[in-house]
């Protein structure tokens, strides 16, 4: 036996196939189980894998279920910016992917003291709160807290408590 069909004459030959004759549906529905860096290193392999990573369907999942609450928080710290209106914007009807990729960024709020952002590979919301911004309830009280500077905090300032 050979390698083509009996039924078919010397003369026809089999077509060939290549991942870019997927449709982009079928790879999509292959990209919702993979994580984020995953679906961009996809995206490189041809123009149909590219495609289907910019899919909604692909990014909803990955985006927590209070993603729109949190895309316009992101717009209003971009709004704020620094005056220049250089700044991108998230808005709530941008695609997926964009709004993935800012909320990623750190997002600061609350007057500076808080900040959050969705951490690249599993998609997980962090949140970083500034010691200034608590409040310990009882003994919030200079004589038994100091605030150093420092450099190895986000925030460059840290709390510390004195010997009681």
């Amino acid at each position: 036996m050979g390698t083509g069909s009996s039924l078919l004459g010397a003369d026809v030959e089999w077509g060939e196939t290549s991942l870019g004759d997927m449709p982009e549906s079928c790879v999509a529905a292959v990209l919702l189980h993979l994580d984020p860096p995953e679906i961009c290193q996809v995206a490189c392999l041809n123009r149909a894998f590219r495609g289907a990573t910019s899919a909604d369907c692909v990014w909803a999942g990955k985006l927590p279920a209070n993603y729109r609450y949190l895309a316009a928080l992101a717009a209003a710290a971009d709004d704020e910016g620094d005056g220049d209106g250089n700044v991108k914007r998230c808005s709530p009807l941008s695609i997926k992917k964009e709004i993935y990729a800012r909320l990623c960024r750190p997002t600061p709020f609350d007057a500076g003291t808080k900040e959050f952002w969705i951490e690249k590979n599993k998609g997980g919301l962090c949140l970083s709160i500034s010691s200034k911004a608590m409040a310990i309830t009882g003994i919030d009280d200079r004589r038994y807290w100091s605030h150093l500077v420092t450099e190895e905090s986000r925030s460059c300032e840290i709390r510390r408590i004195h010997n009681i």
